[in-house]
């Protein structure tokens, strides 16, 4: 099982929360959203799906969830450093506040094409992040390990300050469903052939599409700067996507998908069926540097109830004064812990790496003041 998840990059795993309580989750966001609907924002305005919230007591219950967290922990020990001393910590998830979607049925309007998140051009351009692809740009793509995390660390994914670019490393992007939703139902499509999809992409630039034949020029098909990897039948023929990219199977409330950071994924450009598709967007966020920092910013953020540093509106009202805001005091303290809050640190133990015990302790003075 855990070959085929390396394999496949993506994975569906069943009752992560148990159904009533992921389906309640929605509800209470619906409530929330009704009661300060004059302050909330989502887009597209005229179809809403995705919600500007990031402070709900659904969301932040879900992520401190102890099924959540040890998912998150799960997921990242899949990871692992080609270099001891590469200063990570797997085992402590961090949280990465995001938004949440609830798309109606027949909607059309939310939809996002064939693409990979985490820069386009900066993979080849970033001499630390085109150090992950190393073996492919060698020639020698069957001996790329995709989840060797040590020039991830200190790779920039963000060179042009692009409109959605993430500030954490993410090992896994992933989401919690707290609706029943199938195939061609506002649902997520993936191309499960991580290795594969991931080596054309990068050697892409280096041929012609035609001919095959190389062709080296100044063309990234796909590729702008400030904007995500994206993928179609003319800039990369040979994926065959009508083919590869295939829907995630029906999911039920609880449900938690996930899928690897340089995972070609899509959505639905319909949703057909007759029920909400909502989800609760929580990636697996490892303990590094450039995950820490940001959590710092982000702890600012939530206790401001501000939009986060990534996203729209960061540093303004947020929701700041909505009813029924959620109160910090009320989340676990595991969960406060992976938020940067509260005043306990973490762990080092003597079974952690040098790389990881360095990750911990930085994590431990900036969030918490401990030497």
């Amino acid at each position: 099982m855990l070959a085929e998840i390396r394999h496949r990059g993506t994975v569906v795993i069943r009752n992560v929360i148990d159904k009533e309580t992921a389906y309640g989750y929605q509800e209470r966001v619906k409530e929330y959203a009704a009661a300060n609907k004059e302050r909330v924002k989502a887009f597209p305005p005229d179809s809403p799906a995705v919600y500007e919230l990031y402070w709900t007591r659904s969301q932040a219950e879900a992520r401190s969830h102890p099924s959540m967290l040890n998912t998150q922990h799960f997921l990242q020990r899949l990871w692992h450093s080609s270099d001891p001393n590469t200063q990570i910590s797997t085992r402590n998830p961090l949280t990465y506040a995001d938004r949440l979607r609830i798309r109606g049925p027949g909607d059309g309007k939310f939809t996002l094409g064939p693409h990979i998140d985490g820069g386009s051009l900066e993979r080849w351009e970033d001499p630390e992040y085109s150090r992950v692809y190393t073996k492919i740009l060698e020639g020698k793509w069957e001996e790329y390990d995709p989840f060797d995390a040590r020039h991830r660390v200190k790779a920039n994914m963000d060179l042009y300050n692009g409109a959605g670019a993430c500030s954490m490393l993410r090992f896994f992007q992933g989401w919690l469903s707290m609706s029943e939703t199938g195939p061609n139902e506002g649902s997520l499509h993936v191309c499960p052939m991580l290795r594969h999809s991931t080596a054309y992409t990068l050697l892409r630039p280096f041929f012609d599409a035609q001919s095959s034949l190389p062709n080296i020029d100044n063309t990234f098909p796909g590729a702008v700067p400030g904007t995500c990897q994206e993928y179609n039948p003319v800039t990369h023929p040979h994926l065959d996507l009508e083919t590869t990219m295939v829907s995630v199977p029906r999911v039920e409330p609880g449900d938690y998908v996930a899928w690897h950071c340089d995972s070609l994924h899509s959505v639905d450009k319909e949703h057909r069926g007759d029920k909400d598709s909502s989800v609760l967007y929580i990636p697996a966020t490892p303990m590094c540097e450039m995950n820490v920092d940001y959590l710092l910013k982000q702890r600012n953020a939530a206790l401001a109830y501000s939009p986060p540093w990534d996203f729209p509106g960061a540093g303004g009202p947020g929701e700041a004064g909505f009813q029924g805001a959620l109160d910090w005091s009320s989340v676990n303290t595991d969960g406060q812990r992976a938020m940067g809050i509260g005043k306990r640190g973490w762990e080092i133990t003597e079974d952690m790496s040098q790389g990881e015990k360095e990750a911990v302790r930085y994590a431990n003075k900036e969030c918490f003041g401990e030497a």
